[in-house]
């Protein structure tokens, strides 16, 4: 038997939300920005401190800005904006894998402050600009001016280093880039690296000191990360051979429609400084022609991730398959498509929700409801769905999943993920981007 999330809508109900989550993005802020959570995470990371500065708009706009400017501070010489800003003050070993096994001081370009090498789904424009709708005024457009080149940066590092195949889509090179680490999209490539889970007896896991190691990525999954880190790692974190011998090369969905997103929120960023959008929008319209001529599945009606080292589409139904949507511009068979997949009975998206959108097919045979990103719900996803929803014209199924959502922190507070049944909050207590995404939700009230 399921339970549905708590029901909320009384005027009391929502103050007090608000409140819980302003103060848990004040109880994460750490000098120049956010740390998702105090236990589990607590460097600066990429497309978290996105999510975040969306919400910090709401109630501290100086501090959203302060969020984007002290992320792309870490931007390498190339572009690349990465997916880890560790934190100096904090004693060896309070994350891992930490900056001694990144070591990215080593490689050509990279920034004053340790970082990783990897990169997460840009969703920084998108950030940008809706931080800029949330607080407009001559702050935010003076902000907007200074990060402008920089996000173009880290969209012409994209173009010119990761499309790996030439189609014109960004390739990951690690499941961490994709931001659903141990999905079950990236099974088939990740049992193609060679790795031992014995190979982490070397090592202290981080993460299962303060989660449930049941609800955590398996130590497989584990060596498999750091054997695919330690190979680009080991090459300067250099992408001119990656064709050549990376182990994990997969042009994703989520990562290409955030991609082609920048693209849109650029040309609108470009117009409202001053610079000119038909750039942007041409680029935009070149992404999501290639999205969807290579990674759209006519059969069964999603988007799925291509293995480029194996030349095919991996067939696992996840939630990936559903965020083309937030490209305006995708065409109306390939989002009238994503919208039935979203109703089905493996998402079950709808105008009364009983149960959280899961991240993973909820009637696949490896549907796991407590495993990270094998089955549980999480805030950012329904966030990112959700607007595709309301960009393609379906406000009801929208407003079911906003309900949703904001149901899961009402009745377990700000965690990092939730039970995909129960709603039972899971991973990391007062989390950062619940509680910006949460604002984010509380504020946009829908229309009668």
């Amino acid at each position: 038997m399921t339970a549905a999330p708590a029901r909320t809508g009384g005027p009391a109900d929502l103050a007090g939300l608000r409140r819980l989550a302003a103060a848990t993005l004040d109880a994460n802020w750490e000098h120049d920005h956010t740390v998702p959570s105090r236990t589990l995470y607590p460097h600066q990371w990429s497309w978290d401190s996105a999510f975040i500065a969306i919400g910090l708009a709401h109630v501290r706009p100086e501090r959203a800005w302060q969020e984007l400017a002290s992320l792309f501070r870490a931007q390498w010489a190339d572009g690349r904006v990465p997916h880890i800003v560790f934190n100096p003050a904090l004693r060896v070993g309070a994350y891992f894998p930490g900056p001694e096994l990144w070591r990215s001081a080593d490689a050509q370009g990279s920034p004053a402050v340790h970082t990783s090498g990897l990169v997460q789904p840009p969703v920084h424009a998108l950030a940008a600009l809706l931080a800029y709708r949330r607080a407009p005024g001559q702050a935010g457009l003076a902000a907007l001016h200074r990060l402008y080149p920089a996000l173009v940066a880290q969209q012409r590092y994209l173009a010119d280093h990761r499309d790996v195949a030439g189609d014109g889509l960004i390739c990951v090179v690690h499941p961490w880039e994709s931001g659903l680490d141990n999905s079950p999209a990236w099974d088939e490539p990740m049992a193609a690296v060679p790795a031992e889970a014995a190979v982490m007896r070397a090592y202290r896991r981080h993460d299962t000191a303060h989660a449930d190691a049941a609800h955590r990525p398996t130590d497989l999954d584990y060596a498999r990360y750091l054997a695919i880190v330690a190979a680009y790692r080991d090459h300067g974190y250099a992408d001119r051979a990656l064709a050549d011998g990376h182990p994990f090369l997969v042009e994703c969905p989520l990562f290409n429609a955030a991609f082609g997103a920048a693209e849109h929120a650029l040309a609108e960023i470009a117009a409202l400084i001053g610079a000119d959008p038909e750039p942007h929008r041409v680029r935009a319209g070149r992404i999501t022609e290639a999205l969807v001529r290579r990674l759209y599945d006519p059969v069964n009606g999603t988007f799925q991730p291509r293995d480029v080292r194996a030349g095919r589409l991996l067939g696992a139904r996840t939630v990936l398959g559903l965020t083309p949507l937030i490209l305006p511009d995708l065409p109306a068979r390939q989002a009238d498509a994503l919208v039935v997949e979203a109703r089905s009975a493996r998402f079950g998206v709808a105008a009364r929700m009983d149960r959280p959108l899961p991240s993973h097919d909820r009637t696949a045979p490896d549907f796991e409801p407590l495993r990270y990103w094998r089955g549980p719900s999480w805030l950012n996803i329904g966030w990112l769905v959700r607007r595709g929803l309301l960009a393609h014209g379906h406000p009801a199924l929208a407003a079911g999943l906003r309900r949703s959502m904001i149901g899961l922190v009402a009745g377990a507070g700000c965690h990092e993920y939730f039970h995909p049944d129960t709603g039972a909050g899971l991973g990391s207590p007062a989390f950062g981007w619940t509680a910006a995404l949460l604002l984010d939700l509380l504020a946009d009230e829908p229309q009668p």
